[in-house]
């Protein structure tokens, strides 16, 4: 009998070997992507301090798209980068977090590139 695949175990799995490869330094965090069915995320992370640095999403007060389509995810991005140059950093690994590098996640990383991060 055919069996249903279970969509979110193979991206966690996808996520887990890009994570082998990707890897969150003080000099160079990683801009990590979650992407939900009406809300997107991002964070820069310290991986050798297991902390988070800046952290932005649709769901912040100040947020006025929606973030189920491209124009917010690329206003999540643009977000996330003018909050990490405040901070200092310019430099950045892209961790797609599993998704392919398509629509939503492609916008965010569209608009953190035009907002001033290098990656």
């Amino acid at each position: 009998m055919f069996k249903k695949v279970d969509r979110k175990s193979k991206r966690l799995r996808r996520h887990l070997r890009v994570r082998k490869k990707v890897f969150g330094t003080p000099e160079r965090p990683r801009l990590s992507v979650y992407r939900s069915e009406k809300n997107i995320y991002a964070q820069i992370i310290d991986d050798i301090n297991a902390i988070t640095l800046v952290s932005a999403s649709s769901l912040e007060k100040d947020f006025s798209a929606k973030g189920g389509n491209k124009e917010g995810a690329k206003l999540v991005g643009e977000l996330v980068a003018k909050k990490a140059i405040e901070k200092g950093l310019t430099e950045v690994v892209f961790d797609r977090g599993g998704y392919v590098y398509h629509g939503r996640v492609q916008a965010l990383a569209e608009g953190a590139r035009e907002a001033g991060l290098k990656f």
